[in-house]
């Protein structure tokens, strides 16, 4: 791969790699919030979101706190992994994870609110299990419009700059994602390479768009 690429290419694995984490946690997360009424769900919501109020800068400070060695995170981060988080490729998954999860959480929750009671409450009647109800009539109905969510998760995860900046760093070549090298290209004039970055990346995203709109359901017109 020629390296005048490699952040295109750590940011899509980067990208996929934080999409395949929060999809069952979304999922997860989204029936929970939509089904159940418990104490402190209301706590629960405002925390899943509350990455969103954050300057990405302040989250990926926390998160360098947290996770650097000596702390109870980074050593179990270290024991499991046999390596640091910090400053690794890993770190910018971590970052990209945190930047799309909440907003995957809240179109799972708001898809499974959508959707009608009845068929739900007809398999309750006839013995069917709360994850019988989840994959065998809930999931299938919603499909289409989480797919579409992933996809612009997807899109979304490609983007980080603060907290990836914070957490993996700047590394040519090792944890230099697509957003870090637009930035380093234009700040010292190398005009040309943040041009072909950012055609690139623009025409990857029009493409997710464009696919995450096809998947979404078409309204009867009135």
């Amino acid at each position: 791969m020629p390296s005048h690429w490699f952040p295109l290419w750590l940011s899509l694995r980067v990208a996929a790699v934080a999409t395949l984490a929060a999809v069952p946690c979304a999922l997860a997360l989204g029936w929970l919030l939509s089904r159940c009424e418990f104490r402190g769900k209301q706590v629960l919501q405002g925390a899943i979101l509350l990455p969103l109020m954050f300057p990405p800068t302040v989250l990926g400070f926390y998160l360098l706190v947290l996770f650097s060695q000596g702390t109870s995170l980074g050593r179990a981060w270290e024991s499991a992994f046999g390596s640091p988080l910090l400053f690794t490729w890993r770190a910018a998954a971590l970052a990209a994870l945190i930047h799309t999860a909440p907003l995957l959480v809240r179109a799972c929750r708001d898809a499974l609110e959508a959707l009608p009671r009845d068929v739900e409450r007809a398999a309750r009647s006839f013995g069917a299990s709360g994850w019988t109800i989840f994959w065998r009539v809930a999931l299938p109905q919603v499909r289409r419009p989480l797919a579409a969510a992933a996809i612009l998760a997807f899109g979304r995860a490609l983007g980080d700059f603060g907290i990836t900046l914070m957490i993996a760093g700047n590394i040519p070549g090792s944890t230099q994602t697509l957003p870090v090298a637009v930035y380093s290209a234009a700040s010292s004039g190398n005009g040309a390479y943040a041009r072909a970055l950012v055609l690139a990346v623009s025409a990857l995203i029009l493409g997710l768009m464009y696919a995450a709109a096809r998947l979404e359901p078409k309204r009867a017109l009135r």
